[in-house]
């Protein structure tokens, strides 16, 4: 069974900085990003990686958030600098699955970042 743990979230106060993490139980992923959900809106993607280790990075958080994988460790993070109070919000992790994992998507529980102004 795989499954995403997230964790690293917190409050934090404006201008600050949290790391997320995400690590997968099992499997392997062509693709894994951080989505986030902020409160009355819809998910939105905050960034993805792929295992060739190209990024992309939605507007609102280029120059601020770094996106990385350890394969060995089948983990994933994320660095948020320049914290915002818009960037209040939970955060998933989402992955792609490859090989005998192909055609799946995987999703973490969330994990909760505020910032405070």
């Amino acid at each position: 069974q795989v499954q995403l743990v997230e964790s690293g979230g917190g409050l934090v106060q404006t201008g600050g900085s949290l790391v997320l993490s995400c690590v997968a139980t099992r499997g392997t992923f062509r693709t894994m990003s951080w989505y986030r959900q902020p409160p009355g809106k819809q998910r939105e993607l905050v960034a993805s990686i792929n295992s060739d280790g190209y990024s992309h990075y939605a507007d609102f958080v280029k120059g601020r958030f770094t996106i990385s994988r350890d394969h060995a460790r089948n983990t994933m993070y994320l660095q948020m600098h320049l914290l915002k109070p818009e960037d209040t919000a939970v955060y998933f992790c989402n992955a792609e699955g490859e090989l005998q994992y192909r055609g799946r998507t995987y999703w973490g529980q969330g994990t909760q970042v505020t910032v405070s102004s």
